[in-house]
């Protein structure tokens, strides 16, 4: 009785999930900037959300975990309706504060650090001996490896950027995003692991709280 009660919960976690989530990208699909743009933007949506509910039963993610993906998916959307350098939030900052760019492409970058970072800490708590000092504490080798997986999945990131700038040419330039800033590349990674160690920082104690109501269930 107890395990089908859990499952009517995570289903309603991620039935909350994707009835929030799905007016967003639909709303996005409505006259985006550029089509191809708004693909390369979403595609970790679409690809990650169905992972999502494929491994719902045999690893259902914590509550906090869920919350961090959906701002990190309406934070892609958004940017790929508009493309990053269009954004009107990023608009709006760069008049209120004075700035040369639109850096709301900043904010995406310091959100693929944040929710990651949780992800890659969930799984290791979860699933690694990486992740666990034997005693039920996590080791403290979780936050460096966290940071190390956002760090080289950025990097990587950037190497899609250039792969795909250079296989469709100017098609990708607003995927780019770099409004002629030289140092885009290293600056966008830099965000990653600032967003990465801000949520090491902020959240393992309320992290683990939610990993602890998950296994409860």
């Amino acid at each position: 009785m107890g395990s089908k009660l859990a499952a009517v919960q995570f289903d309603r976690r991620l039935f909350w999930f994707c009835g929030l989530l799905a007016p967003v990208l639909a709303w996005s699909l409505v006259r985006p900037h550029d089509l191809f743009t708004w693909f390369l933007e979403v595609v970790p949506v679409l690809v990650g959300v169905p992972l999502i509910l494929a491994v719902r039963k045999r690893f259902p993610l914590s509550s906090l975990l869920l919350v961090l993906v959906w701002l990190h998916s309406v934070v892609l959307i958004v940017g790929g309706h508009y493309t990053y350098a269009l954004v009107p939030l990023g608009e709006w900052a760069r008049e209120w504060f004075g700035w040369t760019r639109n850096n709301y492409d900043k904010l995406g970058h310091f959100a693929q650090g944040f929710a990651p970072a949780i992800l890659t800490r969930e799984i290791l708590l979860r699933t690694s001996p990486l992740g666990n000092r034997g005693d039920g504490r996590p080791s403290r080798w979780v936050p460096f490896l966290c940071g190390s997986v956002c760090l080289a999945f950025s990097a990587f990131y950037e190497l899609v950027e250039w792969w795909t700038a250079v296989a469709s040419g100017t098609a990708a330039e607003a995927f780019l995003g770099t409004q002629g800033y030289v140092w885009d590349t290293q600056s966008d990674m830099m965000w990653a692991l600032i967003g990465a160690a801000a949520a090491l920082v902020l959240l393992p104690r309320w992290h683990d709280r939610s990993i602890a109501r998950v296994r409860s269930r």
